[in-house]
């Protein structure tokens, strides 16, 4: 499988998807809004979690990785994700790809596929 025209190329493959889930994830963590889902996390789960949205984003991207973790509706249910949370998160996604540079394209279709996720994330 060639992975030269897939987004997961485009933006750069593991190690630049894996770039933005760090300054994500520390972005989320300091978010006075969302820092509640990280309260009384270890280390260790959220090297965890990290680990996991890099195998998802890079599988969902076109990349050659599978993810093995649990779908959305399964990882979300009951953390009451609101709507209000959701637009926090996504202004974050879009800081983050601001910052890494992302030309707009890519940024579109990043944004595209995380909106696709939100019927499964929010309660």
């Amino acid at each position: 499988m060639t992975t030269n025209n897939t987004l997961y190329s485009r933006l750069g493959g593991y190690d630049a998807i894996s770039a933005v889930v760090n300054e994500l994830i520390s972005r989320l963590m300091s978010d006075k809004q969302l820092s509640r889902f990280w309260d009384n996390r270890g280390e260790d789960g959220i090297n965890r979690e990290k680990q996991l949205l890099i195998d998802y984003l890079c599988a969902n991207a076109g990349g050659p990785m599978p993810y093995t973790g649990r779908d959305n509706k399964t990882s979300h249910r009951g953390m009451g994700i609101t709507h209000s949370d959701w637009l926090v998160f996504i202004g974050h996604i879009q800081e983050t790809l601001n910052f890494f540079k992302v030309p707009d394209t890519e940024q579109g279709d990043v944004l595209a596929f995380i909106e696709s996720t939100r019927s499964d994330i929010v309660d």
